[in-house]
């Protein structure tokens, strides 16, 4: 372990024993941190209230991140909330990543992700996996991000959206309302502009998941004044057989609480 002269250390935080940590880093109680971790410098993990912080293996964390404060939620009265980071993540300068509001819940960040600068992660969020978040977004409280979902810079995402996997959210858009997965959108408010061509392909998606998703595209978002959920009805009804890929699009808009993107 190879802990600075600087950095202070809850005596109740549980730290693996190769875990490197900075000048005037700040670990609080209830902090627990796995082996491979790196906390570059002013990283500070936790605070005086009670916690349950867990951090996996091989995170690195940049200059004066604020990893696992309490909530901002109001409804917050100071109980032992907590936030659970799975391996393999990078949280860049300035990020801010805010414990749950409810005691024995959890804001969740899953593995190999990547928050860029200045970004702020609410309360209750829920992160999967090989996420990107891009400088100065803000993901409000309750938000969930499935897998491979990209967000660009200066995005501002309201509680208790779901953005989709494989999907593209657009420089400085403004979410209001879940994002599709498979989907490009942006715009204040966001709409889907197509699907995500790069990023699928990317992804090894093969042509026919890439002509099936433009079809339905076409079938749901190109036709003006149409009801979506009716759209969403013939669409089904005139498939012989649906693509998996479209089922999994199919049922994201079946569980949708907020409404999707249009």
């Amino acid at each position: 372990m190879s802990i600075h002269s600087t950095a202070v250390i809850s005596p109740e935080a549980v730290i693996a024993e190769n875990v490197k940590i900075g000048p005037f880093c700040v670990i609080g109680r209830g902090v627990t941190i796995a082996e491979g971790c790196e906390l570059k410098s002013h990283v500070v993990i936790g605070s005086e209230d009670e916690a349950i912080i867990e951090i996996g293996k091989n995170n690195l964390f940049y200059p004066f991140t604020s990893i696992g404060e309490r909530t901002q939620d109001l409804k917050y009265s100071v109980e032992p909330t907590g936030l659970k980071i799975g391996d393999n993540n990078t949280f860049r300068e300035y990020v801010s990543v805010h414990r749950s509001t409810a005691v024995h819940e959890f804001t969740i960040i899953g593995n190999n992700n990547l928050i860029l600068a200045s970004v702020h992660i609410g309360h209750d969020c829920i992160l999967h996996d090989h996420v990107i978040i891009s400088s100065n977004s803000g993901i409000a409280g309750h938000v969930e991000i499935f897998n491979h979902a990209i967000v660009a810079g200066c995005v501002g995402i309201h509680q208790f959206c779901r953005i989709g996997a494989h999907s593209m959210v657009g420089g400085m858009s403004q979410v209001i309302k879940d994002i599709p997965p498979f989907m490009l959108v942006e715009g204040q408010p966001a709409k889907v502009r197509g699907i995500n061509q790069v990023g699928l392909t990317r992804h090894g998606f093969l042509e026919d998941d890439l002509r099936a998703l433009k079809n339905v595209y076409k079938a749901l978002y190109l036709k003006k004044d149409a009801n979506f959920s009716v759209s969403v009805e013939k669409f089904k009804d005139s498939q012989t057989s649906i693509n998996p890929k479209v089922q999994l699009l199919l049922d994201y808009y079946a569980e949708s609480q907020r409404g999707v993107c249009r």
